[in-house]
């Protein structure tokens, strides 16, 4: 038989660990030798190309990973198989059709079976039986937990790692989680299960051989043993190659002070963190069921940011429990105010299978029949305060997490009372202004919030017109500058910054690195730019008061540097 397992990821740079975790399995542990192939495609592609490309390799069985963000895609899919081939067996997994399984088999005559649950060994079951009956007894095929994670091979061959050098891999080194947020499907499943330390690291060092550029670990915690964590790390810190990436989800409250002081010394970029806070409301964290210290959580993530070597991504939900508007401005803010490199403003869904879908008509959710079954509305939430908060989420990806407005977004959230209050009316000025409606540039993204704070103020316009100056010069080697940017000529200009790069002790000062180049070829590398205001003491002042014009030539240089947020280095210099 040939078998066709199908992923349809939400994005080109994923890849489907589930159906390799299928196909390995079924290799090493089958008795029988049928041809198990997977086909990967994304959510963004033509069902009717999904449709062809499946129908092309004539398999005799097809399985799909069904998520929430793919089963609609799926079903249509299915759906279209089955009328062009009627003899096609069409098989679903993964958590989207885990729970209430018969109610799909009821409503979608088109599907064969489901396996619900965990599906190395049961998808080998299910090869088996079939093989010998053209059949299997139950069109529901409940799946049992594989207590040994070291019976499942590793998932990835020699094709695939390079295959996939440029995509996100996954990879587990846990199943299960210490917690039973009601939120979460990880509450589902009692207890943790760990794979061989040993057999980790062998994964691990095949990815590092491979040179792959991101590895993002799928364990719900990943640092819930800390002497497991700590050895991989180590072994990571010991052995990785520059410019590869690696990704946990963590509990910022277990860290300790040993743990804090050897992630200061990794090198930077090695590591990359998502932390989900979800509420700082202590009310709404008891009612979700789940665990977690702020106080500790802040002073972590404090003290990671003090190594400047990694990424921290910290998770904020709103529409969850007792938590309304005016306590979600909270959160919010308390979550700002540690300035993680990225937060995510994400919206509950609920999901099937998880505790808080079943508590729905205790908090008045009212959430979408379809997938991903999000969040409209709650007892403490209305659909306008939804909205509201969808609209601020959008600037936050637009300004915040960019990182290109990170000194203009300092100095004017300064002017507010507090720094949700600055989102909250910027979102108010985007949707009088219909600004939601179009997609914006990135030089027009920084005029737009010139536009907002001028519709504002009255003073500091030009001191703010410079800072916006300086985040936009500071992030674009060959840049165009917006008109409005620009300041009167100053006379012989290009000549003096000649002149300055011919000096061999304002190389030895601010660029030793160019060492043996022209000037002319220097210049090419570096940019110039005049300054109505000392914009970097202001910065480095956190000023918000408007100081007396001062003019400024600033030298920036863009050669590479490692860090966790790129930029330029920006020099103060005299010509």
């Amino acid at each position: 038989m040939k078998v066709l397992l199908v992923a349809l990821n939400a994005r080109y740079v994923h890849s489907s660990l589930a159906l390799r975790y299928l196909k390995s399995y079924y290799e090493k542990w089958a008795d029988t030798e049928n041809e198990v192939i997977i086909q990967e495609f994304t959510i963004n592609d033509s069902i009717e190309r999904v449709t062809a490309e499946i129908y092309k390799s004539k398999p005799d069985i097809v399985g799909f990973s069904c998520y929430i963000w793919n089963i609609v895609l799926v079903l249509e899919t299915a759906r279209r198989l089955k009328k062009v081939k009627e003899d096609l067996i069409i098989l679903l997994g993964g958590p989207e059709v885990s729970f209430e399984p018969e109610k799909i088999l009821e409503q979608c005559g088109f599907i064969d079976y489901i396996i619900s649950g965990e599906g190395e060994r049961a998808f080998l079951d299910f090869l088996k039986s079939f093989e010998k009956n053209n059949q299997t007894p139950n069109k529901v095929i409940k799946a049992s937990s594989i207590d040994d994670l070291g019976n499942i091979p590793f998932p990835y061959t020699d094709d695939d790692l390079k295959h996939l050098k440029d995509k996100i891999i996954y990879y587990e080194s846990s199943r299960g989680c210490p917690f039973r947020c009601s939120y979460c499907l990880s509450s589902a499943v009692n207890g943790v299960r760990f794979m061989p330390m040993e057999r980790v690291k062998t994964d691990l060092y095949s990815f590092i051989k491979a040179e792959v550029k991101q590895v993002k670990f799928v364990d719900r915690t990943f640092n819930c043993n800390k002497k497991r964590a700590m050895e991989i790390w180590s072994f990571l810190s010991e052995k990785a190659k520059p410019n590869m990436n690696f990704h946990f989800e963590i509990c910022a409250d277990l860290l300790d002070d040993e743990m804090l002081d050897f992630l200061n010394r990794v090198p930077t970029g090695l590591f990359q963190f998502e932390i989900g806070v979800q509420s700082t409301n202590v009310n709404t964290i008891r009612l979700i069921n789940r665990s977690m210290d702020f106080e500790k959580v802040s002073a972590s993530v404090k003290r990671i940011a003090q190594g400047e070597n990694i990424h921290q991504h910290l998770d904020l939900i709103a529409g969850l429990p007792a938590e309304d508007y005016a306590y979600f401005r909270k959160s919010f803010n308390d979550v700002y105010k540690l300035k993680p490199e990225r937060i995510q403003l994400g919206f509950l869904k609920l999901l099937k299978g998880s505790p808080i879908r079943r508590q729905a008509s205790e908090f008045g959710y009212v959430y979408t029949d379809s997938p991903p079954y999000e969040v409209l509305k709650n007892n403490t939430l209305s659909y306008d305060e939804i909205l509201r908060l969808k609209m601020i989420e959008d600037l936050l990806e637009k300004y915040y997490n960019t990182h290109r407005f990170d000194n203009a977004l300092e100095y004017i959230t300064g002017r507010f009372d507090t720094c949700f209050d600055f989102f909250e009316e910027f979102s108010f000025f985007w949707e009088r202004n219909n600004l939601h409606t179009v997609s914006h540039s990135n030089e027009a993204l920084y005029l737009l919030l010139l536009d907002f704070y001028e519709s504002l103020f009255d003073d500091g316009s030009k001191l703010f017109k410079d800072i916006l100056k300086f985040d936009f010069i500071l992030h674009q080697k060959n840049y165009r500058l917006p008109e409005r940017f620009c300041g009167p000529k100053i006379k012989n200009f290009k000549e003096r910054c000649f002149e300055f790069l011919k000096d061999e002790e304002n190389l030895k000062k601010h660029l030793p690195h160019y060492k043996g180049l022209t000037a002319k070829q220097i210049y090419k590398q570096v940019n110039f730019e005049p300054f109505s205001y000392d914009v970097m003491e202001v910065i480095k002042n956190k000023q918000n008061t408007v100081p007396e014009p001062k003019q400024v030539t600033i030298l920036f240089d863009y050669k590479t540097r490692v860090q966790v947020v790129q930029k330029a280095r920006a020099y103060k210099i005299r010509i």
